[in-house]
């Protein structure tokens, strides 16, 4: 069945079996890996035990594409699930409709927390308005994980706190590899055919991933954070950035071609040991924890001119429509007290939101991995967040394929920060923030 069906027959199934009709039954769409889904569970599983009237039924989408159009349908359909996990970037759409639930007046007068508990950078990326709309799970960065043993078996120095733009790119250089174990050197002529069986490192080229580099080298993304109109990469120091991370590919050769992408994902690969470095958040912890081939750890970004991060957060949204708002606030609230955020952060999914949540051992268990968790902790003053506005997931879509071809193609960086200035303009236009 097609997607759309799928999320269609799923929004006329919420709404045959009703909204729960203010008896406490309600329901909770997330999407997430086998290991984060079975937290959820213990999670509901927790709460169901402190609430003897909570009900709470789990609606496991299969991707966050998959979540984004069962959410779409079902408010167009008027029978939305009453909680569910939306991440920043993709809220705005939601909340320029009004069909989210404020919960500024439910977070002050919660027993479980206080907003000064809460990192003040998650909590205002959640603000339409003004007012608080969803409820931070999260406050994850980016950071570098890495394959120690692969620096160890050729010798090359592990990346250490501070490190620059400039050694990332020598040790990627140091560590593309062919079968034989030599070094790939990009641009030898008798080298030129040769594919390597171990790249330096891997990076989507989306604006997620450009936009701290960006930062650290003093530019900035957009004409404005609160109310922006256009893209601001053809910039002197922000041209600078996206021509540097152009040249992953068709300079430096550290990174895989998008044929190579195409047959193996960078986060396989990693896995595979077939990667030495990764760019990602706090989302492949789970999923690298299964890794026994080899040990791993995370870095911090490197930098340019100053130390620069991107916020990666979910949260817990509530449905304007839901039948039953204070069956559906408990459990957010448990879910976001100390014993909820511990549950889902043990999972190693999660970098607390909750303060104290985030510097206890269930974030930073010396015995799980990354033994460099706290990374994701220092990284937070720094971290700052692409623009909350409707057409946000628009413009990343948009961008996706003007900065693909860029790098796998070696566009210039000029008529790649045009381009996407000329596609993105009317995006920016429509927005409502």
């Amino acid at each position: 069945m097609p997607r759309f069906l799928a999320a269609l027959a799923c929004a006329l199934c919420l709404a045959a079996c009703g909204g729960g009709g203010g008896d406490g039954n309600i329901r909770f769409l997330v999407f997430g890996e086998p290991e984060e889904i079975e937290a959820y569970r213990t999670l509901i599983s927790a709460y169901e035990r402190r609430d003897d009237d909570g009900n709470v039924q789990l609606i496991e989408a299969s991707d966050r594409e998959d979540l984004l159009a069962r959410l779409s349908t079902s408010f167009a359909g008027g029978a939305p699930p009453d909680v569910f996990l939306l991440n920043y970037r993709f809220y705005g759409q939601f909340a320029a409709r009004g069909v989210l639930e404020p919960l500024e007046d439910r977070v002050e007068d919660a027993d479980s927390f206080e907003p000064g508990d809460f990192y003040p950078v998650a909590l205002e990326a959640f603000r339409w308005d003004g007012l608080l709309t969803c409820l931070p799970q999260n406050v994850s960065s980016l950071v570098v994980y890495y394959n120690r043993d692969l620096f160890r078996r050729f010798n090359v120095p592990e990346p250490r706190r501070g490190w620059t733009w400039t050694e990332l790119v020598i040790r990627a250089s140091q560590l593309t590899r062919d079968a034989q174990g030599r070094q790939v050197i990009a641009g030898e002529p008798e080298q030129g055919a040769i594919t390597p069986a171990i790249y330096g490192l891997g990076v989507e080229p989306t604006v997620i991933r450009i936009a701290p580099f960006v930062w650290s080298n003093g530019g900035e993304l957009v004409d404005d954070d609160e109310r922006p109109t256009r893209f601001t990469l053809g910039t002197p120091r922000a041209l600078q950035a996206l021509e540097e991370f152009l040249k992953l590919r068709s300079v430096y050769g550290v990174v895989p071609t998008d044929v190579d992408v195409e047959a193996e994902d960078d986060e396989t690969r990693f896995q595979n040991g077939r990667l030495a470095m990764l760019l990602s958040s706090r989302r492949s912890t789970p999923t690298f924890r299964t890794i026994r081939a080899f040990e791993w750890d995370v870095v911090d970004l490197p930098r340019f001119r100053q130390p620069a991060g991107i916020l990666h957060s979910d949260a817990y949204c509530m449905a304007k429509a839901s039948d039953d708002k204070d069956a559906a606030w408990r459990f957010v609230e448990f879910a976001n007290s100390p014993e909820g955020q511990e549950i889902v952060a043990r999972t190693g999914r999660t970098v607390p939101s909750l303060k104290a949540v985030a510097e206890s051992e269930a974030f930073l268990d010396p015995d799980a991995r990354p033994r460099s968790s706290r990374v994701f902790l220092d990284q937070i003053e720094t971290i700052r967040r692409v623009p909350t506005i409707s057409t946000w997931p628009e413009i990343e879509d948009a961008a996706e394929g003007i900065l693909e071809n860029g790098l796998y193609l070696g566009q210039d960086a000029q008529r790649v920060a045009r381009e996407l200035d000329r596609t993105t303009r009317p995006l920016f236009a429509r927005a409502e923030r």
